[in-house]
């Protein structure tokens, strides 16, 4: 098949990429490089099944795909907050060019949806037909009702249009090619004990996140996609730990010496994040497989070459 990845530069983006061109599909990699890097996929760009084009997709365009990957938008608070209405942009006007492209060419469409459109939750674990506590004036809701947004538009063009979706509900994930600033917890404890300064734990560290691996969740993305649910389906690891045990978890592998420090919890940080995973196991027979610590490992290898490789 001819597929479409929006983002397909970035962090995930990339890695369902590789899984793709080793499928054998023909890829077309969107990006307009604000999160996203041409490193990750250096060894494609000279295959001819690949094709790259760097563009904003709140900008229309005309292409011809089987199917549309959607994943373009910064996720990581530092970035989608540096410029709170390009973030918001990205995830209504993107999404609905992507939308209104999937329909003209009868694309199968993917939304990549977050786990933070359930907000800082009242109930726990999250299932899919829980509605959300979100603040829709916060600093974070830039991110968090532009996925809402975004997820709203999917369904409408579906019952309107008959436009084709899948919608997942990403939590937490972890692996290489994180960026090392992008402000969220693993890259950050990783970044921090390999540079030698102190791991900054914010709050009391007894805020509560599950942490899915890169190569569990891609898996699931292509399952989604290629099954007769639409969704909206959460995808990320029911295994729960607070973020002090993360903290120590990541100082003991790589600095056990390194200081821990306490800051104020940010505006509207959620405090307790975990999928309940029942519809993935039942629709697509998934779940994870990559045990935190060895996939603390891996990332903290690719972490290594990258931060030792810019001090030489």
């Amino acid at each position: 098949m001819r597929i479409l990845v929006t983002g397909g530069a970035g962090f995930l983006g990339s890695h369902l990429i590789d899984r793709l061109m080793a499928q054998g599909h023909e890829v077309v990699c969107l990006d307009n490089f604000y999160t996203g890097t041409k490193r990750h996929i250096l060894k494609w760009l000279d295959n001819p099944y690949f094709e790259l084009i760097r563009h904003d997709i709140t900008e229309p365009i005309r292409l011809e795909v089987d199917q549309i990957y959607h994943l373009a938008c910064p996720a990581s608070p530092v970035h989608y907050q540096y410029n709170p209405v390009k973030t918001i942009k990205t995830n209504v006007i993107g999404t609905m060019n992507m939308l209104g492209l999937a329909k003209r060419v009868k694309a199968r469409f993917f939304l990549a949806s977050t786990s933070e459109v359930y907000g800082d939750p009242d109930v726990h674990p999250q299932t899919e037909d829980y509605r959300g506590n979100v603040n829709c004036i916060g600093i974070r809701s830039c991110y968090d009702e532009g996925k809402r947004v975004a997820e709203t538009l999917s369904f409408d063009y579906h019952r309107q249009n008959g436009v084709d979706i899948r919608v997942v509900r990403i939590f937490n994930t972890y692996g290489p090619r994180m960026l090392e600033n992008d402000g969220r917890v693993v890259s950050n404890f990783i970044a921090q004990a390999l540079r030698n300064e102190p791991l900054t734990v914010y709050g009391d560290g007894s805020q509560t996140r599950s942490f899915c691996y890169v190569s569990d969740l891609v898996e699931g993305f292509i399952r989604l996609m290629n099954c007769d649910e639409i969704g909206p389906m959460n995808l990320g690891n029911p295994g729960e730990y607070t973020i002090l045990e993360l903290a120590q978890k990541i100082q003991n592998m790589i600095n056990p010496g390194a200081e821990i420090i306490f800051k104020p919890l940010p505006e509207d940080d959620p405090k307790q994040r975990q999928p309940d995973i029942t519809l993935a196991k039942k629709w697509l027979g998934w779940e994870p497989t990559v045990p935190l610590d060895q996939g603390l490992e891996l990332t903290i290898k690719d972490f290594r070459d990258r931060i030792e490789g810019n001090q030489k």
